[in-house]
């Protein structure tokens, strides 16, 4: 099929398979060993699996979902239909009961793509409930399989497995010859490829139609100024559903002919990227964030030598980097000693992240605090902000090498016009603006205006440089007492920057002169790993989080959070939640986003016991027992206030990698 042109994603796959046919696309590791599939393999198996779906009555201008974690099926699967002409709408594997049928319902799925026997249940209780009164019905029709284990007892006649529907694909191919050629040749650049879900913090999320123009744009004008070479590496585990994945993972693989490979699971996740060693990544904070976690708790846990050598290398990495992400160039003894201090101390780190090859890498998604940006320089990585949203393909705006002031989110890619509105607003425009909602034209208006401007929905500001600097989103965005405009998020990085806080949640004063309060949900890892070496015997998170001691602990973080914050937006009290947000009780969405309107109605009691400075507050929280049994149990936080406490007298600063003072 090397006649075809490239404007999609199946073209650009046919390409690969006639001029590379013999090297690499993915691999998978299954039993510790992994499992190469060829650009020839690949396209066979979408070729056969897209004569599957025709089989099965599915035509061009349909939509299939997908629902799973991140496995060749998935892409094989994705790809087969947009040979069709069909497009693929992503859903997290996470997702249940409402969500879920939110997304089947909009955009009306007869085929569903489910990995596993958690993810077929999921669907099969779905479709035995009663439809809501004021619900679409479902119309799946079939769930396609892929992975069987536990599936061999089950019997419904809507289910089948992969393979089978690649057998069926290969039985009609042979009665129709020439069929998937002509198919992939009929599709056209505009055609809708993915349907990726915005975040939805404020409401259901909305189905964003993305093209293969969109995508493939975004690609070229990325690559244009961060190359990505044939050769290079990508490890794929964050959801495809993600626009980050469809990004780099389909639009920039399939574009430069990237290798993208599949972990065994989640808790081989590190070690196999160890082995592979990509040369290119793409992870929202919350990653970047954990790994800077787990280096903390291994330092605290090292012997003082090992201690005493990391941090002198810390030191001397972390004075190069700040010169390089500034334009200089280290003098010939700095390098010199920079060399010997990777060579002793920051690689070993890097090696054991799985980054010692590590070329570029961008996080994106949500806010960064400036104190991790700057451990990952330190440490050798070369990890830069993106901003963008799935509306314009995930990214609009980037860091430049040797150009990444921790406070920005730099300047726009090739092909990008941006332009801030005269309240603040940031808006975009380029080739990547998406086509719009699925059936919700109304919404699509609202968001992009008749010059193509895409309404973003944030506030920013352009710093001396031209850098693009982020506040918040417009709605969010506050006025302290002195006038200056800040963010909640702001405040609540900079109480995440520290190892022991997982989550935080600031709520403005009713009285401006009052200052901020804090919701904080702690780190378990990280806590407990602090316990166990205070000698601090416990439970349960709840148990942990109700400590005295924890309270202090959380007390002295914020407090050194506060020292970098104007006076009329520092948080004066703070209390630790008895439970970690979870996606599943609506409080954050899949990427980590908290929903603050679900936050103020489910936690109003302790948002208003903050508000009047009460020493404590009474919640309800009910317990499931494993044995499936529940009780609802009263719990009794404590507000701890900041305004008289003080950090103990003789009390060092934590440096950046450690949770030890």
């Amino acid at each position: 099929m090397s006649d075809v042109r490239g404007d999609t994603f199946p073209q650009l796959l046919a390409g690969l398979a006639a001029t590379r046919g013999d090297d690499v696309a993915m691999q998978e590791k299954q039993y510790g060993i992994w499992q190469p599939l060829t650009w020839s393999e690949y396209e066979r198996r979408v070729h056969d699996t897209a004569h599957g779906l025709a089989a099965l009555g599915i035509s061009r201008g349909e939509i299939i979902a997908v629902l799973g974690d991140n496995r060749p099926e998935w892409l094989i699967a994705e790809l087969a239909a947009q040979s069709m002409g069909i497009a693929v709408v992503g859903i997290y594997p996470t997702s249940i009961g409402e969500e879920l049928r939110h997304i089947l319902t909009t955009s009306r799925a007869r085929i569903v793509v489910a990995e596993d026997q958690e993810q077929v249940d999921k669907l099969l209780r779905l479709l035995e409930e009663e439809t809501p009164n004021d619900a679409e019905p479902l119309r799946i029709e079939r769930i396609v399989y892929y992975d069987p284990h536990g599936l061999e007892q089950y019997r419904d006649q809507v289910l089948m497995e992969f393979t089978e529907l690649e057998e069926l694909g290969r039985g009609r191919a042979a009665e129709h010859p020439g069929w998937f050629h002509e198919q992939i040749t009929a599709g056209s650049a505009d055609d809708i490829a993915v349907i990726c879900t915005t975040s939805g913090t404020t409401s259901r999320p909305k189905l964003a139609e993305l093209s293969h123009r969109n995508l493939l744009a975004m690609a070229d004008h990325l690559t244009s100024i961060d190359p990505i070479d044939r050769k290079d590496r990508y490890v794929s585990f964050l959801p495809f559903a993600w626009i980050g994945e469809q990004m780099l993972a389909v639009a920039c693989g399939l574009s430069r002919g990237l290798t993208i490979s599949f972990p065994e699971d989640s808790s081989t996740q590190r070690s196999d990227m160890r082995e592979i060693g990509p040369d290119v990544m793409f992870s929202p904070p919350r990653i970047w964030e954990s790994m800077l976690s787990e280096v903390q708790v291994r330092i605290d846990e090292a012997g003082w030598l090992k201690r005493r050598v990391f941090g002198w290398g810390y030191s001397i990495g972390d004075t190069v980097a700040e010169m390089r992400v500034s334009g200089r160039k280290p003098g010939p003894l700095l390098s010199a000693t920079h060399a010997l201090a990777d060579a002793v101390s920051t690689r070993p780190v890097r090696d054991q992240l799985g980054l010692t090859r590590i070329r570029r890498c961008y996080t994106g998604g949500a806010p960064m605090g400036p104190d991790v940006f700057r451990f990952f320089h330190a440490i050798g990585v070369n990890l830069k902000q993106i901003y963008g949203q799935t509306e314009i393909c995930g990214i609009a705006v980037v860091h430049r090498d040797d150009d990444v002031p921790f406070n920005t989110v730099g300047t726009p890619i090739p092909g990008t016009d941006m332009r801030i509105s005269d309240d603040g607003e940031v808006m975009l425009r380029s080739d990547s603006v998406f086509r719009g909602y699925h059936r919700q034209p109304e919404e699509t208006a609202k968001i992009v205006d008749a010059d193509g401007w895409l309404h973003t929905g944030d506030a920013g500001y352009l710093d001396d440089n031209d850098h693009l600097v982020i506040i918040d989103r417009a709605k969010d965005v506050l006025t302290a007492s002195d006038g200056t405009r800040y963010s909640s998020a702001f405040i609540e990085n900079k109480l995440k920057f520290s190892p022991y806080v997982e989550e935080a949640v600031v709520f403005p004063p009713e009285d401006s002169a009052d200052g901020m309060t804090a919701m904080v949900i702690i780190d378990p890892a990280t806590v407990g790993s602090w316990a166990e070496n205070e000698r601090l015997s416990y439970t349960t998170y709840t148990d942990l989080a109700g400590k005295p001691e924890v309270q202090e602990l959380i007390a002295e973080e914020a407090s050194r959070a506060n020292e970098d914050l104007q006076e009329g937006i520092r948080v004066r009290r703070f209390v630790l939640l008895h439970k970690q947000l979870d996606p599943d009780d609506d409080e954050i969405t899949r990427t980590r986003k908290v929903r603050r309107n679900v936050i103020a109605d489910r936690y109003g009691d302790i948002i208003a016991a903050l508000a009047r400075a009460d020493d404590r507050v009474d919640v309800r929280s009910r317990i499931t027992y494993q044995d499936g049994s529940s009780t609802e149990r009263v719990l009794e936080l404590g507000i701890f206030d900041l305004t008289t406490y003080s950090v103990p007298e003789g009390r060092g600063r934590r440096p950046v990698w450690s949770g030890r003072r």
